[in-house]
């Protein structure tokens, strides 16, 4: 058998299968990975029978994988959540994996899933895509994209439960708000006693999660005097501005926490 491969050289010829279709992130470009719940609102809805249109417990289990992959080895900026997605904003000096995409979008996912699904107490999955975003503009525009996404759902999923909470099918819900404009689904709430403007920031705006610096009580081990020393945490902000001034709020981060980062 004198023409048998060794191991290396059948690991060799076999790794260029496995690599092929590799695609690495460009250095000096922006990524952002966003993660959806693969049949949430079966699982959210049927399943685990979460409160409609929004439930608190599903929001914080949201919180709480965001702030496990913004923790999980990755330089991570700024992390946005809304409804059953999220969104990561790496520092464009994020170089895990030598920038390969299908690494983030495996592991991510993987991350997630597994997080979602201990804190559920059952299976849960998220996939995951990366945007390629070659400047700071771009990046304040998807986090806007995200945003008034947010918004748009919040309405039509109000106006939605709304209906069903009157005792319409699903049918009849989807088809009374099948092409009505925003100002018309407004009135749709507001004729039922609701008013969308005083719907919980949370809801319509998303919930932004960002790195801060605080003070915190210390010991000098070395003359054991008292000292403040500066630390790190992660901030969950339910209270986000909206269409221009998240643009800006967007636009700090990027440059005054990836300056953080980078440092």
């Amino acid at each position: 058998m004198g023409g048998e491969m060794t191991f290396d050289e059948l690991d060799e010829k076999m790794r260029v299968f496995e690599t092929a279709a590799d695609y690495c992130v460009l250095p000096g470009i922006f990524m952002v990975a966003r993660l959806d719940g693969r049949s949430f609102t079966r699982l959210t809805k049927e399943v685990c029978k979460f409160e409609a249109p929004f439930d608190e417990r599903f929001r914080d289990m949201m919180i709480a994988t965001t702030e496990s992959l913004m923790i999980s080895g990755f330089q991570v900026i700024y992390g946005y959540m809304e409804s059953d997605e999220i969104s990561l904003l790496f520092a464009l000096n994020e170089r895990q994996f030598g920038r390969k995409l299908r690494k983030y979008n495996s592991t991510l996912a993987a991350e997630a899933s597994a997080k979602f699904s201990l804190l559920l107490g059952q299976v849960a999955t998220f996939d995951c895509r990366i945007s390629q975003l070659p400047n700071v503009e771009l990046v304040v525009d998807y986090f806007r994209w995200r945003n008034e996404d947010a918004a748009r759902n919040a309405l039509s999923a109000y106006c939605y439960w709304t209906l069903r909470k009157q005792g319409q099918s699903e049918q009849q819900a989807t088809s009374r708000l099948d092409g009505l404009s925003v100002s018309a689904k407004n009135e749709l709430l507001f004729q039922h006693g609701l008013n969308f403007n005083d719907v919980p920031n949370w809801q319509k705006r998303g919930v932004g999660l960002y790195w801060e610096q605080y003070d915190k009580p210390a010991r000098n081990p070395i003359t054991g005097t008292e000292v403040v020393a500066r630390r790190r945490r992660i901030k969950s902000d339910f209270d986000l501005p909206m269409k221009g001034e998240y643009g800006e709020f967007v636009r700090r981060l990027v440059v005054v926490k990836g300056d953080e980062v980078a440092a």
